[in-house]
């Protein structure tokens, strides 16, 4: 009777440390999520200008947040023709970040973000930037006001320089179909404007279908095709564009 009772308590036992060990790990989902996606586009366009050459750019990206608003993650990027610096010809960023609820339907994220271009030659091209952003709900439409600042640093001559972007998404309810825009505008010394800043802007509309994202967008910037050259670059990629890409997220 007695090694019954041990072996009933040992068994008991067992079973409260795996029930124990399974509420554990279901804690551990329920306050992590992890997410990312693939992506093919026409172009790649940062900030307006073209780093793929005008060829097709595969990008991917993962993140993992915390329920606390704690972020990080990493987003890649082919690159060509005017962003091709060697080696790889790839662009990698990494960012951490927090983003919490300030109010009712507003939103503060803010972090800093990291860009690599693995084995890259001919000069410095890396730096980081740290970022803020202001997300509001106004009735279905998404507005999100952004900064980044980048202090001086040799891959942008030395200088600092300062970005602030506004971004609209306006969902159609009642169908997958999307309405998107964007302006931003570069203050400082950048490769292409050694004199000084420039704006882009952009409108775009896209479909989605579970974790599938069709969009089709319209790019253009103030750079002329004169400082284009001048910086030994092709007037394209500043010109204005249509970009077609399809996202996969999951």
């Amino acid at each position: 009777m007695i090694c019954l009772a041990a072996l009933a308590a040992s068994l008991a036992t067992a079973t409260f440390a795996q029930d124990v060990q399974e509420e554990t790990d279901q804690t551990v989902v329920d306050t992590v999520t992890v997410s990312g996606g693939t992506a093919l586009v026409s172009s790649y366009r940062f900030r307006g200008i073209d780093l793929s050459d005008k060829k097709v750019a595969v990008q991917g990206w993962a993140s993992i947040t915390h329920q606390s608003g704690l972020y990080a993650g990493t987003w890649a990027s082919s690159i060509d023709g005017f962003g091709e610096l060697g080696g790889s010809n790839l662009e990698l960023d990494i960012y951490a970040g927090y983003k919490v609820e300030v109010a009712d339907e507003v939103t503060f994220d803010g972090g800093v973000i990291y860009y690599a271009y693995p084995d890259s030659t001919g000069g410095e091209y890396e730096f980081f930037e740290p970022y803020a952003k202001l997300g509001l709900a106004a009735g279905f439409a998404a507005v999100t006001l952004g900064v980044a600042y980048a202090p001086p640093q040799d891959a942008i001559g030395g200088k600092n320089n300062l970005y602030v972007s506004a971004d609209a998404a306006l969902p159609i309810e009642g169908t997958p179909f999307a309405l998107d825009a964007h302006v931003g505008r570069s203050e400082g010394e950048t490769t292409l404007t050694r004199g000084g800043g420039y704006t882009d802007w952009s409108l775009g509309a896209s479909a989605s279908w579970k974790g599938l994202t069709a969009r089709v967008a319209y790019f253009d910037t103030d750079i002329s095709d004169f400082s284009a050259l001048a910086a030994g670059a092709t007037p394209e990629i500043v010109d204005d564009a249509v970009v077609v890409s399809l996202t996969a997220a999951f």
